[in-house]
């Protein structure tokens, strides 16, 4: 499969950077020194004076020493908050040199956390969350080939192009090795690592229903607070994320239980509960795009009864329902919650996607049911 160079932010960071700094958060290995190095016009191994990784010895020099070259109308500063002094440098930098030289900010781990241990920075800088390929990404008129090789290989870019179960097994597994060794000591003061590990390998089980922290405590035989507190710090370090419940009396919705998706949807076995992890990818994507070029506060959430009757998504905007989204693997009726919240609920829109071809209802009057595919063309998904 080909890469496309151009990611889904480019033409947002291209405006944003111009005025403002540009931090790019996200997972490991999603390609964000990749992204930030194709706006320089270069590829990975090459030197270029505006960029500067704070993992190298001499370009941490450079930036303690503050060289920063003016030969680069762009300079990129990729983990540079492993600095303890980089926002005081990066509101000095902002202050001096912009609009003539502008600068772009990349973390590993999650740059956002690092960001919020004070206010220096406040109204200079804006904020993307770059998230693994998606169906749109890879084609303008994705298809089955295309859904195939992100449910099969992940939205990850190595795994994704190299298009190897080989390939694909070690990156997983070096990956989640890397993010519990170096990330989590780097973000955290973690003394439990073990119990970590055998956390991370009971979770993809978890996915798709409403996440039970007795039962994982119970499991691993430790404190309530401990089992929050570890979660808590996989999601921020973006390996995996919850979503909560969207209530209403009406329907006497579940109003406190979360639930759990990976974004590397492949650590997820089971193809149905794979698809309805990626679906949640993708949905997650548009919101945190929303968020992040528009302003807008978006939700990603899902609908559930105290009879169990379930719809998978809900995406809100600015608290107001935009639409709702069913996962389905075959080409089915509509399922009986879709139409039972329908008719109880304001949501708009009823979706409910699958993995086929057949294409019925009606998303406004009914339910709409259709591929995927098709769902992330009409709506436009990034």
């Amino acid at each position: 499969m080909k890469l496309m160079q151009a990611r889904y932010i480019q033409k947002n960071v291209l405006q944003d950077v111009q005025n403002k700094l540009v931090f790019i958060g996200g997972p490991r290995q999603v390609g964000k020194t990749t992204f930030a190095l194709h706006l320089l016009g270069i590829q990975k191994g090459q030197e270029h004076p505006g960029y500067l990784n704070w993992d190298f010895d001499h370009h941490r020099n450079k930036i303690i020493r503050q060289e920063i070259s003016k030969a680069s109308p762009l300079i990129v500063f990729d983990e540079i908050h492993k600095y303890v002094r980089w926002r005081r440098l990066m509101k000095g930098f902002f202050d001096i040199y912009y609009p003539k030289q502008t600068a772009i900010v990349t973390g590993s781990a999650r740059l956002d956390y690092y960001r919020k241990g004070g206010d220096s920075l406040q109204g200079r800088y804006h904020y993307y969350r770059l998230h693994p390929y998606s169906l749109m990404e890879l084609s303008k008129n994705p298809g089955k080939a295309e859904l195939e090789a992100l449910l099969k290989f992940s939205g990850f870019p190595e795994p994704l192009f190299k298009t190897s179960e080989t390939e694909w097994r070690r990156w997983q597994r070096e990956r989640i090795s890397r993010v519990i060794q170096t990330d989590l000591r780097d973000l955290e003061k973690v003394s439990e690592i073990s119990q970590l590990e055998i956390l991370m390998e009971a979770l993809p089980s978890k996915v798709g229903s409403p996440l039970s922290l007795q039962s994982l405590r119970e499991d691993l035989e430790v404190s309530h607070d401990s089992i929050r507190r570890w979660i808590k710090i996989f999601e921020n370090l973006y390996v995996c994320f919850r979503i909560s419940p969207f209530g209403s009396p009406k329907i006497r919705a579940v109003k406190k239980e979360q639930k759990l998706y990976f974004w590397d949807w492949t650590q997820v076995e089971d193809l149905s509960i794979r698809f309805e992890n990626m679906v949640a990818c993708q949905l997650l994507k548009f919101c945190h795009f929303k968020e992040d070029t528009e302003g807008y506060a978006m939700e990603l959430r899902y609908l559930r009864d105290t009879d169990r009757r379930e719809i998978d998504f809900v995406v809100m905007q600015d608290k107001k329902p935009l639409f709702a989204v069913e996962c389905k693997t075959g080409e089915k009726n509509i399922s009986k919650p879709a139409l039972y919240f329908k008719e109880r609920t304001l949501i708009p829109k009823f979706y409910q996607v699958h993995l086929g071809e057949k294409d019925f209802g009606n998303e406004e009057k009914s339910v709409r049911v259709l591929p995927f595919t098709t769902f992330v063309k009409e709506l436009k998904l990034p």
